[in-house]
């Protein structure tokens, strides 16, 4: 155990003072106590009474005291923290290149499956927050614990131009950051509009400070209970390089577990109706058999090296899915590769709470005992 405030552990001190005056005074009624020759008269007024009752209320008082002391010097105990009472942030992919047909029946398609199966999967305790990315990153559902919500964003996605890995970092960073305090919000950039290399904002960027995910003195934040899924099937295009967002991300303690899916494979790119952005695109289809336009092939390879560079930056793991099954099991078996984490958990709460509980406790042994004096006709010291 450890305390935020150590120097409050001085009131501690009053503790001993207080024990010590009380037995003062005990002391002091005894040589100022009326002595009786009657000592059978004396024993049968005593013969009742237990003379150390008469010493509870102000012992639990003492303790009581002990407790406030230890609260007010803000007490803390390090405790794992399992990924079940946490939050994942699930950062989706939705440029073009998701319309690749080299996964059946296109990898938007089979992302939406296998994520749907995720959040159906995921305990009642687990909030998760749903962020998209293509030419720009936007949080479209909050962590939340409503599935149901999740699902409706999940099946409204529509694809969009340009692949902006390091904004859905820091998108899904600044979400986490609403809830934790401890996880400073992410620094800003500039995320040029167009495709092409991304500028970052020239003015250097604060130092998070000691308990927002960082410290100046350089000192390793802790590692948030907070995690990033981030799923992609391409390279960064724009803005935030992954590399920069990563850093960002380490600084303030959240891990972030890239996936990269889709083949190497050249291959066609066909969306359905629902999934077309409205961007200039090779081919709309219908994958219940209705008609197409024309075929377009492409390169579409994931930036193994980016991803793996940002997992290992941040604490944690790259995975690669090639097909719908390989997606499905790897985000089913994601809970098992996130390690729980440590946290400095506040007792201040708890003991305030109980010294309380302890305060109440001697407040009705000193009122009850004067009534079983007085029903035993025992004379109260």
């Amino acid at each position: 155990m450890s305390f935020g405030l150590p120097v409050l552990l001085v009131s501690l001190l009053f503790v001993p003072v207080l024990a010590g005056v009380y037995v003062w005074q005990l002391r002091r009624r005894r040589r100022q106590a009326v002595r009786f020759s009657d000592v059978a008269l004396l024993r049968s007024v005593g013969a009742g009474s237990r003379p150390w009752r008469r010493h509870v209320p102000i012992a639990l008082v003492l303790f009581a005291l002990t407790l406030l002391g230890l609260a007010s010097a803000r007490p803390t105990v390090r405790a794992q923290v399992p990924v079940s009472s946490s939050t994942i942030i699930l950062a989706l992919d939705v440029s073009g290149s998701m319309c690749a047909t080299d996964v059946d029946p296109n990898r938007l398609a089979a992302a939406q499956a296998a994520v749907r199966s995720f959040i159906r999967n995921q305990d009642d305790e687990t909030k998760l927050g749903f962020v998209v990315f293509s030419g720009f990153a936007q949080l479209a559902v909050a962590p939340t614990v409503d599935r149901d919500e999740l699902l409706e964003a999940l099946d409204a996605v529509t694809t969009g131009r340009g692949t902006t890995i390091g904004a859905a970092i820091l998108r899904s960073i600044d979400a986490i950051a609403e809830l934790d305090p401890n996880v400073a919000p992410s620094d800003a950039v500039d995320e040029p509009t167009t495709d092409g290399p991304g500028t970052v904002d020239p003015t250097p960027a604060p130092a998070p400070s000691a308990g927002a995910g960082g410290s100046s003195t350089g000192e390793k934040p802790d590692v948030a209970p907070e995690i990033i899924v981030l799923l992609t099937d391409g390279a960064n295009t724009r803005g935030v390089t992954p590399a920069q967002a990563a850093e960002q991300a380490a600084a303030r303690g959240v891990r972030v577990y890239p996936i990269g899916f889709g083949t190497t494979n050249p291959t066609q790119m066909a969306c359905t109706r629902d999934q077309y952005g409205g961007f200039p695109q090779p081919r709309i289809r219908d994958f219940g058999g209705g008609p197409g336009g024309g075929a377009g092939r492409n390169f579409l390879v994931v930036d193994e090296a980016a991803l793996k560079g940002v997992a290992q930056t941040t604490g944690g793991e790259y995975f690669a899915a090639t097909d719908a099954d390989a997606l499905t099991k790897v985000l089913a078996d994601l809970p098992k590769h996130v390690t729980v984490t440590e946290q400095d958990v506040d007792l201040s709460a708890a003991f305030a709470v109980v010294a309380a509980a302890v305060l109440l406790a001697g407040l009705a042994v000193s009122i009850g005992r004067p009534r079983r004096a007085r029903g035993q006709g025992v004379p109260l010291p």
